[in-house]
């Protein structure tokens, strides 16, 4: 059962593109690859799901258990090849100053070997004492290699290999150049959303191509496969509610940003998931509710507005009392309008508030939330009536350049914001109807599992719908 975990001695070193350029390469190898994300983050798994040909599954400790993480990582891991892990940032680097939720404490978990990616630049003797200092820091975490990147040279590679060899005993595993192909264009949440790249599978084979070129692929799989087998234990099935229902679910350039363990947990609740496109569909499918999930919007809003019929039968839907969930991007394109520098365009108009976006970030990192009297979903919530400071804390995230302005002053709110910024600083999930839109990006964990409970509210209102209808044709 090999795995590989990629780390790096400090962010932006050239990790993730290194990750997609492996995941790639093994692929192009005849090899199942299976990636995993450290932290919350939607766009680069997109990219290694891409180059895997796997949906690549998040592992975070804000969140998850150790125990959960452990079920998340088997199953996927026993069916494969080889698996990738990425971390985030830093080997070392985490919230907590104890390391219980560093890079170098999910490695140690997963039992998983460390590959560590140097940004080379500029650097020649220097290396060594970072190496040693990495190795020594936290012994009980092998550093089983090292790719050097972002070279400038073949004889800036030789000075460092000769530094490296005489100094430590870690192997040079990989030494990359630095090469424009291996740029992927960058946006303020990171890398773009390979949706909506045109040309992301040709770029993902030239980066495979310059990896495979200059990382020792054979090497790297003898040491994945040296790797000890993470114990866990295999995740309980559950049968299915026998009562199905179909949940639309926006899929486009404009809206991708979803979990594949939240998407999974649909189907384990009885849902159907029916994909539409909220840039070219002009209808809705048959469904009983909504999920709209984050994203981009700003960036296809002319033609989010120009797709009046599509807009408009939302607005209806929703004023009819189809359960809607909405996320960041999704919350902005329910709200009446979207601004961006000089431009406003026409959004749903489901919710009365107006999104502008920022140069800067208007709510970043991890969240705490509680639930308020509002929350819609609270169908066998443990939560005594009138004590909802007492309810459980949420740990989920938020990143958004956007705020909404021109709120109603009755708005209501499904979220305390014990952490983090939310929609106003102390609130989040705005509750219109049947909708709730929120900034927080929510995942269907053991502490949370939002996609049973919203699951069970559109099922609830599907029943209170035709108990309507049948009375009214009595």
């Amino acid at each position: 059962m090999a795995h590989l975990f990629i780390s790096a001695a400090h962010k932006s070193s050239g990790k993730t593109t290194l990750s997609i350029g492996l995941c790639a390469a093994f692929r192009e190898r005849g090899l199942r690859v299976q990636p995993f994300k450290k932290g919350p983050d939607y766009i680069d798994p997109m990219w290694l799901s891409r180059a895997a040909g796997q949906p690549c599954l998040n592992l975070d400790f804000h969140n998850q258990g150790h125990d959960e993480i452990l079920t998340a990582f088997g199953p996927g891991h026993d069916d494969a090849d080889i698996s990738i892990i990425e971390g985030n940032k830093g080997l070392y680097d985490g919230l907590d100053l104890d390391g219980s939720n560093s890079n170098a404490a999910l490695a140690g978990l997963l039992r998983s070997p460390v590959i560590l990616v140097i940004d080379a630049q500029g650097m020649t003797r220097g290396i060594a004492p970072l190496i040693l200092g990495y190795q020594a820091f936290e012994p009980g975490i092998q550093i089983a290699g090292v790719i050097l990147n972002k070279l400038g040279g073949s004889r800036h590679e030789a000075k460092l290999r000769a530094v490296i060899e005489h100094y430590t005993d870690v192997p040079v595993v990989g030494a990359v150049h630095r090469d424009p192909l291996l740029n992927i264009q960058e946006r303020h949440l990171g890398l773009i959303p390979s949706n909506e790249a045109d040309e992301v599978n040709r770029q993902i084979h030239a980066v495979a191509e310059l990896v495979a070129q200059q990382v020792d692929l054979t090497r790297l799989q003898h040491i994945a496969a040296q790797a000890p087998r993470p114990r866990f234990t295999p995740p309980a099935s559950g049968a299915r509610p026998a009562t199905a229902l179909r949940i639309g679910i926006a899929r486009d350039a404009a809206f991708g940003f979803y979990y594949p363990n939240d998407l999974q947990a649909f189907a384990r609740a009885g849902a159907e998931l029916v994909p539409f496109d909220t840039l070219h569909d002009a209808r809705l499918p048959e469904v009983d509710g909504l999920f709209i999930g984050g994203g981009f919007p700003e960036t296809q809003m002319q033609a989010l507005e120009a797709n009046r019929s599509l807009r408009a039968e939302i607005r209806r839907a929703v004023a009819d009392g189809m359960p809607v969930y909405a996320e960041c991007g999704g919350l902005m394109y329910l709200t009446r309008s979207l601004t961006w520098g000089e431009q406003t365009c026409d959004m749903v108009g489901a919710i009365p508030a107006d999104a502008v976006m920022h140069a800067r970030p208007q709510g970043r990192g991890y969240v705490h939330l509680q639930h308020t009297e509002h929350m819609p979903w609270s169908i066998g919530a443990e939560t005594p009536p009138g004590r909802h400071d007492t309810a459980p804390v949420l740990n989920a995230h938020e990143f958004h350049y956007s705020a909404l302005e021109n709120l109603a002053p009755d708005t209501r709110f499904a979220y305390r914001v014990l952490r983090g910024a939310g929609i106003d600083g102390q609130h989040d999930g705005i509750v219109h109807r049947n909708v709730l839109a929120c900034y927080t990006h929510l995942r269907d964990v053991g502490q949370h599992r939002w996609v049973q409970q919203f699951v069970d509210f559109v099922r609830a209102c599907r029943a209170d719908n035709r108990q309507a209808l049948d009375a009214a044709s009595r």
